[in-house]
């Protein structure tokens, strides 16, 4: 029974993905819960008719009081088998409603929806482009994904668990009172008015209040995660003090925010209080004097009080159900904010798989500054030849990782074009353009997974054996045989830890060498490959990677020179713009920009700073 109804929705089904999210709430929210439409018409068709049963109830006990006005005898011959139905009722149609009520909200709807809305999100995050995570916390993001689901799970469960139960309760209530006497539904008439006047005011306040809040620990989450990913930071330059400070403020703002919303939750508890005094005095009240003047019985009077005791226990929980659906609202408005954000990087509209014969790249008149008025790149024109070893060096903000990340195609260009065998990288999918390029970073950061994960990622339908000679290739099987995790796990099933914090970087280096060997791309990007790498083990490596280069375009990144001594062609970048290129021998025969790094590098290491 339970996985019936769990299984009424696939949160995971395929979809219509969108570019373009709704940013206006409610198009939002209906748009990730179309598929429970059908199931929302039966949740709240259920709980109209538990309510109405409710009421009936009440309805009913009245009539019990009416009908014990009579003897024993003559009531149980009268309406005996009555009472036997009510009874049986009760018993087994009461509770079947109910089951059906809570299976649906329960099981069918609340695990469901909290989980498609993760699903989508999680997926709608994961197409933002590099430059998209670069502009915000990683943990604010995260935290965004993770809260906005049960805030909009809870929603939902509000509208049919309370607010349309409560509805259909109060116009049963009405109903009632009125076929009691008509008079009796003026002071519940007064009542409604003002408690709607009261959540009217609750209302405009929880929202904003609650959207406030929600900021507020998203920044917090976002702050204390920036402090913990940079430990070593923290650690090394003794700035605990620091932290603690720069998270105070966001935690400070997080407790004047919750108690102002909290203080709208007193009054409101206040208010309400009274309100439920005047109703039940004014119905209870005026249902006596019916009766005193002959004009209700006792009946009647038994059922007044009971319901407005029932409106009395109620309301309180109505308020707070609908405070908590704007509230819960508040924080969907505020994941929104990343959750809805436009995809700022796509795909041509009639975008092809790159389709590489050669590994021929041509850059023509290349410009990009990334909005601004200089640095970046300026009208760079480059050809490299199928299979040509291209060294790339130059001072730091020269523009060299620029126009790797603009090969990569992280960044759209703002001017030129990138060409891949003569097709625009701009016109092919960004994952078959990505497919064809390999890259190792200086900064090696792994997957908080196993040492077989990491190095799969470069080719995860890839054979044990073919894993394995990667990792020999890349100097690193001997070591990955050694490992072993707090959790017990050894060799290449051990766990390196968030960003491989675990391994060393040497270790860590040989490791994203050896998931690159294993995708064997044609295109190859080294940046600064080699840096976390002792002399010994870095000679030893550079002969892996001249092996990796046979037959595939490079483009190496290095500050030390000699690593690339041996690169077919060496381009030297200043400024933005391709200054001299040549090879290692001719460029130092010039005396130009190279031979002056050159001389100047200590340990064969290019200075930075080097003047020209």
């Amino acid at each position: 029974m339970f996985r019936y109804f769990e299984n009424l929705v696939d949160p995971f089904a395929a979809y219509t993905e969108t570019n373009t999210p709704p940013t206006r709430l409610w198009p939002f929210m209906l748009e990730y819960t179309r598929p429970f439409y059908g199931l929302f018409v039966w949740a709240a068709l259920i709980s109209i008719i538990v309510a109405a049963v409710e009421v009936g109830l009440i309805y009913y006990m009245g009539r019990v009081v009416d009908l014990l006005s009579g003897s024993p005898a003559e009531v149980w011959k009268a309406h005996g088998t009555e009472l036997i139905l009510m009874a049986i009722f009760v018993l087994l149609l009461r509770p079947l409603l109910h089951v059906v009520d809570v299976l649906l909200l329960n099981n069918a709807i609340l695990p469901n929806v909290g989980t498609i809305f993760r699903w989508r999100a999680h997926n709608h995050v994961l197409r933002q482009s590099v430059k998209w995570f670069e502009n915000d916390f990683a943990g604010r993001i995260a935290n965004r994904i993770m809260q906005t689901p049960p805030a909009a799970g809870e929603a939902v469960f509000q509208v049919f668990d309370a607010i349309s139960f409560s509805l259909a309760y109060l116009v049963g209530a009405a109903i009632l009172l009125m076929a009691a006497d008509p008079r009796l539904l003026l002071p519940l008439l007064i009542w409604f008015a003002l408690y709607a006047l009261l959540v009217r005011w609750t209302v405009a306040r929880v929202g904003p209040a609650s959207k406030a809040a929600s900021d507020a620990r998203s920044e917090v989450t976002g702050r204390v995660v920036d402090s913990y990913t940079n430990i070593h930071s923290v650690k090394m330059f003794a700035h605990d003090a620091q932290e603690l400070g720069y998270a105070r403020e966001a935690i400070e703002e997080t407790r004047r925010t919750f108690q102002i919303e909290m203080r709208i939750f007193t009054i409101m508890d206040a208010v309400l209080v009274a309100l439920n005094g005047l109703l039940i005095v004014s119905v209870v009240g005026w249902a006596i004097a019916l009766w005193m003047q002959g004009s209700a019985s006792v009946g009647v009077v038994a059922a007044a009080t009971a319901l407005t005791l029932r409106l009395n226990a109620m309301t309180g929980w109505i308020m707070w159900a609908l405070t908590s659906f704007f509230r819960e609202l508040g924080v969907v408005a505020e994941g929104m904010e990343t959750i809805a954000q436009p995809i700022d990087l796509l795909d041509a509209p009639d975008a092809q798989p790159l389709q590489l014969t050669h590994g021929q790249i041509d850059i023509r008149d290349l410009s990009h500054h990334y909005g601004r008025e200089t640095g970046g790149l300026d009208h760079i024109n480059l050809t490299i030849q199928p299979g040509e070893k291209i060294g790339l060096i130059g001072r730091s903000g020269a523009g060299k990782s620029t126009l790797v990340k603009l090969l990569l195609r992280f960044y759209d260009v703002e001017q030129g074009a990138i060409l891949i065998d003569d097709q625009n990288i701009a016109q092919v999918t960004q994952n078959s353009l990505r497919s064809h390029i390999g890259m190792v970073q200086q900064d090696s950061a792994l997957l908080h997974r196993s040492v077989r994960d990491n190095i799969l990622y470069g080719r995860p339908g890839a054979t044990e054996g073919q894993m394995i000679a990667a990792a020999k290739q890349a100097e690193a099987h001997e070591f990955i045989l050694d490992l072993q995790d707090p959790q017990g796990r050894t060799g290449y099933d051990a766990h390196v830890g968030e960003r491989g914090v675990k391994l060393s970087g040497g270790q860590r280096q040989r490791v994203t060498l050896a998931r690159v060997i294993l995708k064997d791309a044609p295109i190859l990007l080294l940046d600064e490959a080699t840096s976390a790498l002792d002399s010994e083990v870095e000679a030893s490596i550079q002969e892996t990677l001249y092996g990796m280069m046979q037959g595939k375009t490079v483009i190496a990144i290095a500050h030390r020179l000699s690593t690339i001594a041996r690169m077919d062609r060496i381009l030297v970048m200043d400024g933005g713009k391709i200054v001299e290129q040549g090879g290692h021998a001719e460029l130092l025969s010039q005396g130009g920009l190279y031979a002056q790094f050159w001389a100047r590098q200590s340990g064969g290491f290019l200075n930075p700073e080097a003047a020209e």
